[in-house]
């Protein structure tokens, strides 16, 4: 597999970047597999920060192809994510679209939401379209590029969670910018990295989001490529953001605010020495649970797979939990580990289970504690 380097940063193109950590041998999907263990991929992950703009930046990338060969479901399972898409749709109409391009819409919960009180015309371009129920979206299969032309007419263009996977967002924002006409819509939500990263979650940087794209980028780069801002909203103090912007050649661009390499530097170093002290702990407090009280780890994703890299001991965990029903006796990929329903521990005495799963800590303890287990211990 060729990597794919990426040398300068992406705000301004300057070389200028500065190694701040390597995480070795992280693997490169964050899915469950049912193929042999032999055939996982791993890869050091190197992060990266300019020294002019403060831009956090994943210095080696892993191919489109390799990385999306299949979907993991993200934004799929959870109420937390439904309320998300709830909650974008109602701030969608409100700019009032009548032909909508969504980009990466993956399942087309999001168009299926939009369209329950009006018809739009939706089209969704995805590398893996998986609709779910009730879509009525029309899908093309493909990634949006400068190369990407399209037949119908189009007066929005949408995308949730896309933005944070863009390996050059400035590009992807220019191609949008190319692809509509003045006066036309682009309305996006893309997860609030900023605090998630300074609440440690695992979930904020990794293969996938491989730039960290705080606020202060996203409004310089909508700017810079001719677009005015029309409404903001949070979706939760840790969640996501939603944007409206408007096609506008006469806006002024917005600049980044002096001190970005400063804070974002202190922000990931915070953030690795957090996880060196919490895997130290929690290995502490596994090595003292007695033999007969089973250990189990939750969040068949990319949280397990940050906590093992960080060296999280998997060695008394007896597997992997879930809500997913479609990764159930599967295999997280990268690790030896396999998955089961949260539904087992429900005949179990005083289990516990290691959970750091970002947001949604609160929804998955709250079930299990509600409506499998009152006994469960969580570390």
């Amino acid at each position: 597999m060729n990597l794919i380097d990426r040398k300068n940063n992406l705000i301004d193109g300057v070389n200028d970047l500065e190694v701040l950590d390597t995480i070795k041998n992280f693997p490169v999907f964050m899915g469950c597999v049912d193929q042999n263990i032999g055939d996982d991929l791993c890869v050091d992950m190197t992060w990266s920060i300019s020294k002019s703009v403060g831009m956090i930046q994943l210095k080696k990338l892993i191919p489109l192809n390799v990385l999306y060969e299949s979907n993991h479901d993200s934004g799929l399972i959870g109420g937390i994510w439904m309320k998300h898409h709830q909650k974008f749709a109602k701030f969608i109409q409100k700019q009032m679209p009548n032909s909508v391009l969504e980009i990466g819409g993956a399942h087309g919960i999001l168009s299926r939401e939009c369209q329950i009180e009006n018809h739009l015309d939706w089209t969704i371009l995805e590398p893996n379209p998986s609709p779910v129920e009730g879509v009525k979206a029309t899908f093309i299969e493909g990634f949006f590029d400068d190369k990407f032309t399209f037949d119908g007419q189009i007066d929005t263009v949408i995308h949730s969670h896309v933005f944070e996977h863009v390996y050059y967002p400035s590009e992807f924002i220019s191609h949008i910018s190319n692809f509509l006409e003045e006066g036309q819509k682009l309305i996006f939500s893309l997860p609030n990295m900023e605090e998630m990263l300074k609440r440690k979650y695992t979930n904020c940087i990794n293969f996938e989001h491989t730039v960290f794209i705080t606020e202060p980028y996203v409004e310089y780069l909508l700017s810079k490529y001719g677009f005015r801002k029309v409404a903001k909203e949070y979706f939760k103090d840790d969640h996501s953001i939603f944007y409206a912007y408007v096609k506008d050649s006469n806006v002024e661009i917005i600049e980044l605010p002096n001190g970005l390499y400063e804070h974002n530097k202190k922000l990931y170093i915070d953030y690795i020495d957090y996880h060196k002290r919490l895997i130290q702990d929690l290995n502490e407090k596994i090595d003292k649970v007695m033999n007969c009280q089973p250990i189990y780890l939750f969040g068949a994703h990319v949280f397990a797979q940050c906590l093992i890299g960080f060296g999280l001991d998997t060695s008394r965990i007896v597997c992997l939990l879930d809500n997913d029903a479609n990764k159930k006796g599967k295999r997280l990929y990268g690790t030896s580990m396999m998955v089961e329903s949260p539904k087992i521990l429900s005949n179990i005495k005083d289990p516990i289970v290691i959970l750091k799963a970002g947001v949604y800590n609160d929804e998955v303890r709250d079930d299990i504690l509600r409506n499998i287990n009152p006994g469960v211990l969580f570390f």
